[in-house]
Parts: C-alpha cells; sequence; structure tokens
C-alpha cells in the first residue's frame, strides 16, 4: 500500500491490483490494526487509526461495494481521510461493545458523554481530554452511540515526551466507566510513529 500522508484516488489501487495485493497483505493489515486497539475496561475500545488502516477501509469499501468511478472514490476517501492522524495528535474508533442486546441499551443511556470523558495522559503531562464526532453529533437525550470517532490533540512537548519514550495512560473517567491503564509499549511505540517531533 503506498503511504504518502495523503489519500487521493490517484494513490489507491485498481479493484485488480487491490484483489492482489489483499490476499498477501491481510495477515500484516490485521496484525496493524491489532495492535493499535486498546482494551480499556470489559466494553471499550479504542481502534487507534493510521494512514494503513484508513487506506485499507477505504480499499475494503471501494471492494465491496465495487465503487470504481471517481465520484464514489473520492466519496469515500472524504469519508475516511479525516480519520488520518496529522503529526499532533491521535485519531481513533472508538467501540462501545455489549454482546447482549438488553445490556447495551441500558449501558448506552447510562453512558451519555462518555466520549468526552476519554483521556490520554503522557508522563509528567496534564490529560489531554478527546475531542469526539467532528463530523456529526452520535447521542440523544436518550442514549449515546456504540461508535465514536475521537481525537486527541496532543502539545509539541508532548509529542517530544512520548518520542524520547514517556510512558502514557489511556482513561475514561465517566462517572459510570472509569478506567485506566497504561498503553502497552509496542502499541506506543507504533502510535508514536504518528507523531511528528
Amino acid at each position: 500500500m503506498q503511504l504518502t500522508g495523503n489519500i487521493t484516488p490517484e494513490s489507491l489501487m485498481t479493484l485488480e491490483a487491490y484483489t492482489k495485493y489483499r490476499k498477501l497483505h491481510k495477515p500484516d493489515i490485521m496484525a496493524h490494526r491489532k495492535l493499535r486497539s486498546v482494551a480499556l475496561g470489559e466494553n471499550i475500545t479504542l481502534q487507534f487509526e493510521s494512514e494503513t488502516t484508513v487506506r485499507y477501509q477505504i480499499q475494503e469499501m471501494l471492494r465491496i461495494e465495487k465503487i470504481f468511478e471517481e465520484e464514489g472514490i473520492l466519496q469515500e476517501i472524504e469519508a475516511y481521510a479525516p480519520l488520518v492522524p496529522d503529526g499532533s495528535n491521535w485519531k481513533a474508533t472508538m467501540l462501545l461493545e455489549y454482546p447482549d442486546i438488553n445490556e447495551r441499551k441500558r449501558e448506552l443511556a447510562r453512558l451519555i458523554g462518555v466520549e468526552d470523558r476519554m483521556f490520554v495522559e503522557v508522563e509528567g503531562q496534564a490529560r489531554v481530554y478527546a475531542i469526539a464526532d467532528e463530523d456529526l453529533d452520535r447521542e440523544n437525550d436518550e442514549k449515546t452511540s456504540a461508535v465514536h470517532f475521537v481525537r486527541f490533540e496532543l502539545t509539541p512537548a508532548m509529542c517530544a515526551a512520548i518520542k524520547a519514550g514517556a510512558s502514557v495512560k489511556l482513561g475514561c473517567d465517566h462517572t459510570n466507566y472509569p478506567a485506566h491503564l497504561t498503553i502497552a509499549a509496542e502499541t506506543l511505540a507504533s502510535l508514536a510513529g504518528d507523531l511528528k517531533a
């Protein structure tokens, strides 16, 4: 996959080329996604996005929907490209996972606003709370959504500290979902690659 820092129709593969590429590289991409997936407690997972994960998502959508015309390709890019981190932040798809439908309904009602209470805390620095759902609001007065898109905007000092090896906590201080953990070293190393020092 061509990593350019800028996803354009020209930088994507044709459906034929992607089908061949996918057969060879899907395990590598799944390993990359797994490395960048962080479970916070039992029911929240953050999938930290990268250019690789977003390109894969776009290529998969084009393949599944058999989209090959430029207008359709541009719509997929427009939908997913904002999830690529741009050097001073981490962007993630946040999933609230409750397999039982009744429990999910109850918990999504109890967790209104949870996406705004997610944070990262770089060792020795202040907490940075998520900026959530910049494209559209995903909750109402009755419940929050099971999927949110969050961005953690980091200062240059935080980026430099992470690149220098500082540890980072991921957490949530919502009243009904208090949780935090230290991001695993191998995951943090991958996330550090998203940052410009």
